[in-house]
């Protein structure tokens, strides 16, 4: 077999893998709220942005249209966020944190924390793996 194709040769499957071990640390504190990761996620820069376009949200997520307008269509009906089209430019759809959506919030505030005493690193060593990853994402 050719060096190249062993799977412990490959970069994008520790990252894959780890993606996922990481990501599902956060389904006992999601489930309970009615949040998938990538809902969660997308609250968490509502939540600080309080408005942005599904464009910046894409942005910010790393994420297509496609996989982020279904998500918000269900944010939406939980009455979390409002989709509203720009008024300077209606091919823009602007989403909007509610008074719901800005309660969970509070709900939510303890996730972080709780997800982080479940990995087994060390503050620099977190940081540093952050940091890299970033780099990585904005190098591709």
């Amino acid at each position: 077999m050719s060096e190249s194709l062993k799977l412990e040769n490959q970069l994008c499957f520790p990252l894959y893998a780890a993606a996922r071990k990481v990501t599902a640390k956060y389904t006992p504190y999601l489930k309970p709220l009615g949040l998938t990761y990538t809902q969660y996620i997308a609250m968490m820069v509502l939540w600080d942005k309080k408005e942005a376009s599904v464009g910046e949200l894409c942005e910010k997520l790393y994420l297509d249209n496609g996989t982020l307008t279904p998500l918000l269509k269900k944010l939406e009906a939980e009455g979390y966020v409002t989709r509203t089209r720009s008024e300077e430019d209606e091919r823009v759809v602007k989403i909007r944190l509610t008074e719901k959506g800005a309660a969970l919030e509070e709900k939510c505030a303890h996730i972080p924390a709780a997800v982080g005493s479940c990995i087994p690193l060390d503050k620099e060593k977190a940081y540093f793996l952050y940091t890299q990853l970033y780099d990585l994402l904005k190098a591709i």
